[in-house]
């Protein structure tokens, strides 16, 4: 029997496995096994000895035949057969004998990269029936020639197509496909056939391939318009050439995503045009629940010209520091624990950095003005850390830059305790800063941005706040002028701004029986909630302090869902004590009265970092050291945390949940750690240990979790953008982030499921369980606890108790075959529409 075949690295870059290819494709091995390379250089050389079996017409796939007969398919990039050639030269052709480490082709890294979605390039065993891999680099950067694959054959002989069995049955089709039948469709018509017990062959000029092979397929070299013979032989060949007929003229998918992408886009946002809003008004992200009438007035973070000199150096000495006192009462707001207290906490401690305002006291010593010297000493800092290659400490700039904002402001006394805005203010802006809109009171009911993404910090304050808001609207903001009236309609997502007589009347009457189903639902919010048809669903509070806690009693909540504690953890110079944290868990107990507290253990790390637990630079801190990792690594921390929350239980009703969990060693070691703390402090009863699902891992294995969780929460916000590989807090792609995406609404159902596979319930806690068109879908899918923003509980409420589970359940099996979230939403929007 043959030896091992070593395959060498074709191209020079860093090796990852096919899973991270964004491509399904790929990543599904529809095509084979395999690895993918980033590249580093543009050249694609040969992996062994071994013949070209062809070069696609778009010149970005190379196929060939080599040592033991193993077939190779070598893609550069994704979605870069769009580019028709451009930017590859060949230097092969089909039937060309090559050796180990000779040139094939040529690219250009730095044009591709600004038109190709991704240039990862796998490197795929097309006849995996023949070999095993029994080795492989991964996480690694290699250079051409290095060892890449280890193959070991099977044994198997070589059976490329096998003999026909009964009469031949076919059809002759035109191929619709733009691009030909390259790799994508080659695999999807591939894993068609497999369905079928007859054996599928395409001829092409008399030429027949197997449709199992896909290196047969791409040899084939098939283009737009080309005449093809599907053929079948055996029990069900006449089914599988219809299917495969039909699926071909269909455009195998490539079709319909070749003309979505030539389409003009409706706006910035990315929502497609069959999501129904007014003429004349402009389409935008949900960030933040609810509907609004106003008056537009536009917030300017255009920069103020401040003069260079000063008018003395001692003068401006005295008004910078002046100011930075004046900045530092305003930001000592409270103790509490919130958002809000956060982010003040935050910006006190950059105001009290000694180096910030050395450096703004030099440029005074030179002779500036104090507000400019400020300005360009944050400039400064902003510039050094964003070039430190921590995406964390970028995030730090931002901050920097707010706090030079407050204190110019206050310096050229543009700016007091507030921003004042008339009553009845519907608030536009490019981007808005967490600390701008903390300053926002009841005057402002809502707010249209041009950018910012709908699970962003500000969208969660905005929330927190009652403030409707919508995100990602682009461009087309600017031509709203201030002092028009606008109709915002966040969970319609759109803002119309002047509208006619009749749309003012229709949304004058929408913001009344509003107010009116609001005042209903406050009076009866104190009922446990139940469904039309009797289910008991729970509906809890996310809660961040001791007074959120208060008011959510008297706002009829359950329970509280969400207990963050990382605010209490953050900028500090030390970890709070046990009885530090023991007093805020007990007043928050108390104050919910025996009713549910689930507390979430520590999640920091990625954007929310604690001075005293170092952690290293990251170069993607999202994907690092966070949650419960941070715990696990630093278990005094974790220890003092479960102490305290176990030194308050109250009889049953205190629950621990455990963030960022991806496997079951994770959940196992709190369980250990929590049930020994509970035995030295002698707790009879065994308090339950929960789990977020957040992570794709965690939902995807949710079956292999529930056994060894008590319950599993869905933290939707990150579970989000972890799914669609979109950072919420990124402009640039937050506007496409949208829970009710496909792929973020089947791992729930998928969690659903592993948790009722051994008894467990299942609850959201992250922006869907406030989001209306999202709760029918949630309980559709067997969600029976929803954890939501105060604001927003009374609605939630009264929402569920008018809906049938049953009928929720067969809008969620229907939303399930949908393909975008837009589409998703107009179900769900016409469904909430005809409830009583």
């Amino acid at each position: 029997m043959m030896g091992s075949i070593v395959l060498s690295a074709p191209i020079a870059g860093w090796v990852s496995a096919l899973d991270e290819v964004p491509d399904g494709v790929f990543s599904a091995r529809l095509l084979g096994d395999g690895v993918a390379i980033d590249p580093v250089e543009g050249l694609l050389c040969a992996p062994c000895d071994g013949e070209i079996l062809s070069v696609h017409a778009a010149r970005h796939a190379v196929t060939m035949a080599g040592e033991g007969g193993v077939e190779l398919l070598m893609h550069l990039g994704i979605d870069t057969v769009e580019l028709k050639g451009d930017g590859f030269e060949t230097l092969v052709q089909a039937g060309h004998r090559v050796v180990r480490g000779q040139p094939l082709l040529r690219f250009s890294l730095d044009d591709l990269a600004g038109r190709a979605p991704s240039l990862v390039s796998p490197v795929i065993v097309t006849n995996g029936d023949r070999f095993t891999i029994s080795s492989c680099t991964v996480d690694a950067l290699v250079a051409v020639g290095d060892d890449l694959i280890r193959l070991d054959p099977v044994g198997v002989a070589p059976s490329p197509d096998r003999a026909p069995v009964g009469e031949a049955v076919g059809a002759i089709v035109v191929v619709p496909l733009p691009n030909g039948l390259h790799a994508r469709p080659a695999a999807r018509l591939g894993e068609a056939a497999r369905a079928f017990a007859a054996e599928t062959r395409i001829v092409k000029n008399g030429r027949a391939v197997s449709t199992r092979s896909p290196v047969g397929l791409l040899g084939l070299s098939i283009q737009l318009g080309d005449e093809i013979l599907v053929e079948a032989s055996g029990p069900d060949a006449s089914q599988a050439v219809a299917a495969l007929v039909d699926l071909i003229r269909s455009g195998l998918g490539e079709g319909a995503e070749h003309d979505a992408a030539a389409e003009p886009r409706a706006s910035s946002a990315g929502m497609p045009p069959f999501a129904p809003v007014p003429d004349g008004a402009l389409r935008g992200n949900l960030a933040s629940p609810g509907f609004a009438l106003g008056t537009c007035h536009r917030l300017d973070r255009s920069e103020p010209e401040l003069p260079v000199q000063g008018k003395g150096k001692e003068e401006e000495r005295i008004r910078l520091l002046s100011a930075m006192d004046h900045l530092r009462s305003r930001l000592a707001i409270s103790s509490e624990v919130s958002p809000k207290a956060a982010i003040c906490s935050a910006h006190r401690a950059l105001l009290d950095d000694p180096e910030l305002e050395a450096a703004a006291l030099s440029r005074i010593a030179e002779g500036e003005d104090a507000a400019h010297a400020w300005r360009e000493a944050c400039r400064a800092s902003a510039v050094v850390l964003r070039g430190s290659g921590s995406a964390r400490f970028a995030e730090r700039a931002d901050d920097v830059l707010d706090l030079g904002r407050q204190l110019v402001t206050i310096l050229i006394g543009e700016l007091d305790e507030t921003l004042a805005f008339p009553p009845g203010t519907i608030l536009l802006a490019d981007e808005l800063l967490p600390s701008q809109i903390m300053q926002l009171g009841a005057e402002v009911t809502g707010i249209a941005l041009a950018n910012g993404g709908p699970t962003s910090h500000v969208a969660i304050l905005a929330a927190s706040m009652g403030i409707p808001m919508l995100v990602a609207i682009g461009d087309a903001l600017a031509g709203v002028r201030a002092g028009d009236k606008a109709i915002l309609d966040a969970d319609g997502g759109f803002l119309l701004p002047a509208p006619g007589a009749a749309a003012l009347a229709e949304a004058e009457a929408e913001v009344a029986a509003r107010q009116a189903r609001r005042a209903d639902a406050l009076a009866s919010a104190s009922e446990l909630c139940h469904s039309r048809d009797g289910a008991r669903i729970e509906v809890f509070a996310n809660l961040g302090s001791l007074d959120d806690a208060r008011r959510a009693v008297s706002a009829g909540a359950e329970g509280c869902g969400l207990l963050r504690t990382e605010f209490l953890f953050l900028e500090r110079e030390s970890a709070p004590t046990v009885a530090q944290q023991a007093e805020l868990y007990a007043g928050i107990a108390d104050a919910l009265g025996g009713r549910p507290l689930i507390v979430r253990l520590l999640d920091i790390g990625g954007d929310k970092p604690a001075t005293y637990l170092p952690i290293a630079p990251e170069a993607n801190p999202a994907l690092g050291l966070r949650g419960i990792r941070v715990g696990l690594a630093h278990p005094d921390v974790l220890e003092d945390q479960l102490r305290a929350i176990l030194s308050v239980e109250r009889g049953g009703a205190l629950r621990i949940m455990v963030p960022m969990v991806t496997g079951v060693a994770e959940v196992r070691e709190v369980r250990q750690r929590v049930d020994r703390i509970s035995a030295e402090l002698g707790l009879a009863q065994r308090v339950e240990v929960g789990i977020m699902v957040e992570t794709p891992a965690a939902a995807a294995t949710a079956f292999l979790l529930a056994p060894h969780a008590d319950f599993m929460s869905i933290g939707t916000n990150d579970l989000t953008q972890y799914v669609l590989a979109m950072d919420r807090d990124n402009p640039a792609v937050a506007g496409g982030i949208d829970g009710l995406h496909p792929a973020v609404l089947n791992l729930i159902a998928q969690t659903v499921r592993g948790a009722q596979s051994v008894g467990r319930w299942t609850g959201v806690c992250g922006g869907l369980a406030a989001d209306r068109l999202a709760v029918p879908l949630l309980l559709g899918l067997g969600v029976t606890e929803l954890s939501v923003p105060l604001r927003q509980l009374p609605e939630i409420k009264a929402l569920v108790r008018g809906l049938s589970i049953s009928d929720c359940k067969t809008l969620a099996l229907e939303a399930l075959q949908l393909e975008s979230a837009a589409e998703i939403r107009a179900l769900s929007r016409a469904f909430v529409e005809t409830l009583p």
